[in-house]
């Protein structure tokens, strides 16, 4: 393994994972990479380190959304009309130290925001491609929406030509994806452009103590990983299926002890994790080291009966699930994709930090 990907994800020799996430703001200019391949580009395969340019200046601090940061749940009970906007922006960023990328966003982070609705209500979206924030056509496909292309049809707009706007309701409820779907698809989710829009039921859905959002993705370069340089999309990798990366939210170790730190929960709570796969190729197989699932709302289906204490499950990409745990002893929990390859060479995992007293009728480490 490159020693600096060892380095950044070194707990993994101590308690076997890794993880990633936090805010990253719209930036004022894109960095657009002069140098990024094309489609046409028959230069854009596998590269030796010296192929590799140098890291470039970075737009952004980070590019990995904070998964504290979605919305409340539901408090009506009646339909409503919500007015949203959505911009994309093309950003360089880290993948990790050393490693740069030039990542194609809704809102300038990885994965973009969430949008949460009640079944019945209307959504008036108003879509934007800024042309000093973006080089690439974009649009917004929502799997929540009847309607051509969950609206990719009618939000499909060039750098600078718009903004657009289109009115949805939601006639069914569940946790949804939304990704760019402008022809390269697999190129636009890959470096970033997906998210979640959750409607959840009349009914809402069972409480709980705390909530994350997070969004898994492969990424395609021409690099390897932790090979330090500027990594540039790689359209052979991505054919073939072979990624270089696996990571939430855009970065390697992002929510460990390495990066930005864990998640913090608390012995006796009730938490609830929103795992979006945007793919763009993979089937995620989602696992708590050190928990399971106890309600596991499969392929984000909200009105079944849950199914109940999942060590781990199938979950396909481009769709969004929904997973609650409870919490019974301190210590870390490890949120990794049990391929576990993606996680000990390819950066897929998260950090959950549970803080408490011990109960030694449950677990006892040191009998």
């Amino acid at each position: 393994m490159n020693k600096q990907l060892y380095n950044r994800r070194s707990f993994i020799q101590t308690v076997g994972v890794g993880g990633a996430i936090a805010v990253a703001g719209c930036t004022t200019g894109a960095n657009v990479d002069a140098n990024e391949p094309t489609p046409d580009d028959t230069s854009n395969g596998a590269t030796s380190q010296a192929s590799l340019s140098p890291p470039q200046e970075v737009d952004v601090d980070r590019i990995a959304a904070d998964p504290m940061n979605l919305p409340p749940p539901v408090d009506w009970d009646e339909p409503r009309r919500h007015e949203f906007t959505l911009e994309t922006v093309e950003v360089i960023a880290e993948i990790e130290p050393g490693v740069t990328h030039r990542f194609m966003t809704f809102e300038g982070q990885i994965p973009g925001p969430m949008f949460r609705v009640r079944q019945g209500d209307t959504v008036h979206l108003t879509f934007d491609v800024p042309g000093d924030l973006n080089s690439d056509v974009h649009n917004v496909d929502f799997h929540a929406v009847y309607g051509p292309g969950g609206g990719a049809v009618d939000t499909t707009i060039a750098p600078g030509n718009g903004p657009v706007e289109i009115e949805f309701q939601l006639t069914y409820p569940g946790a949804h994806i939304y990704h760019c779907a402008p022809g390269l698809h697999d190129y636009h989710i890959s470096t970033g452009m997906f998210g979640t829009i959750l409607v959840e039921p009349e009914g809402g859905l069972p409480e709980v103590d705390r909530e994350f959002y997070l969004g898994q993705h492969e990424l395609y370069t021409n690099g390897d990983a932790g090979e330090e340089g500027h990594h540039q999309f790689d359209f052979d990798a991505v054919a073939d299926e072979d990624p270089t990366y696996v990571l939430f939210n855009g970065e390697v170790g992002a929510f460990t002890e390495d990066g930005y730190g864990p998640l913090e929960a608390e012995v006796g709570e009730t938490i609830r994790i929103f795992w979006a796969n945007g793919g763009p190729n993979l089937v995620s197989g989602p696992h708590p080291i050190g928990n399971v699932w106890t309600r596991w709302f499969r392929d984000g289906d909200l009105l079944s009966e849950p199914a109940q204490y999942i060590e781990g499950t199938a979950l396909p990409a481009g769709v969004t699930a929904v997973g609650d745990m409870e919490l019974k002893v301190p210590g870390p929990i490890f949120l990794v994709d049990h391929a576990l390859s993606r996680v000990v060479q390819k950066g897929m995992a998260a950090v959950i930090n549970v803080e408490g007293e011990p109960n030694e009728d449950i677990y006892d480490g040191d009998p």
